[in-house]
């Protein structure tokens, strides 16, 4: 299959998400739905991948059009890359059985913690978030690295995994956790530790779930994360850059009720999260048609 080109009349676009079962296929799907009904004249196909490490190579080498890229790899990104949309920012956390003794994350030292899959970039904000806390994710923990991300809850439920980290609003792996019986419970740094992530990794920023994100979760929950992106091979023509920003934009409204966490994929967080010289020429010159981006 020839990719970013027209067949026929349309323009088949591949986008990587990541392992079955995680947030990113999840939204993947809704961003693919979205758009090919917004423009008929595209046809989006989401792909699975080992998640965010693996899209960026992939974009790199074109084997991908677009893929979904969480912020901390976002942030090592290949310059060449360029930022079709921002996703949704994802506040980090960890899950465990409500009924578990855990409670704080020096709880958790020296437990086996369910990570996520490799290649995902939750992986690596982990490492960023416990490396700000004094903490080594390989040496303080029994770090557990999934095939599939859709594996952790499991692992958790059955006392495999002490907890499972992850990140984000709507995001599978917690409510399925919330749901089972029983319920979860949320473990995230406190003020102190929120602020000595920030002052050692400043690019990571402050960020909240809100009340209700999750079955049975009633107040919000404070802690840091990143904004992930969708981004493109440095070589996606500008036209159908274009065509997938505004498909994308103008489907805002049927994302946002389709995915709770898409309601944060507007034209506005766009460009205010990326760099004017991040985004795509095609996507910059759509944000400034609707005066997002000046």
């Amino acid at each position: 299959m020839c990719y970013g080109t027209r067949v026929s009349d349309t323009t088949v676009v591949s986008l990587g998400t990541a392992t079955p079962g995680g947030g990113f296929p999840l939204y993947g799907g809704a961003v693919a739905e979205v758009v090919n009904a917004e423009d008929p004249t595209l046809q989006v196909q989401p792909q699975h991948t080992k998640g965010s490490t693996e899209n960026v190579p992939m974009l790199e080498a074109g084997t991908l059009d677009i893929a979904l890229v969480q912020g901390e790899v976002a942030l090592e990104a290949p310059t060449s890359l360029r930022i079709l949309a921002a996703m949704y920012p994802s506040p980090g956390m960890f899950v465990v059985r409500a009924d578990s003794p855990y409670r704080t994350i020096e709880d958790l030292r020296g437990t086996p913690v369910a990570f996520g899959a490799r290649g995902s970039g939750l992986v690596i904000l982990a490492r960023y978030v416990l490396d700000g806390l004094g903490l080594d994710r390989d040496r303080d923990f029994t770090a557990i690295f999934l095939e599939r991300a859709g594996d952790g809850p499991a692992m958790v439920l059955d006392g495999r995994a002490a907890a499972l980290w992850g990140a984000g609003i709507g995001w599978p792996g917690f409510t399925t956790m919330a749901q089972a019986p029983g319920g979860a419970r949320f473990i995230v740094p406190d003020k102190d530790g929120v602020a000595r992530i920030l002052a050692k990794h400043a690019f990571l920023r402050p960020l909240a779930v809100p009340p209700g994100a999750y079955p049975g979760q009633s107040a919000a929950i404070a802690s840091v994360g990143s904004w992930s992106f969708i981004m493109t091979r440095p070589t996606l023509p500008d036209d159908v850059a274009y065509r997938l920003a505004r498909a994308l934009h103008r489907g805002e409204a049927r994302l946002g009720a389709r995915l709770a966490q898409a309601r944060e994929t507007t034209a506005a967080n766009t460009a205010a999260a990326a760099r004017t010289e991040q985004l795509h020429p095609g996507v910059a010159r759509y944000l400034r048609e609707i005066e997002a981006l000046r």
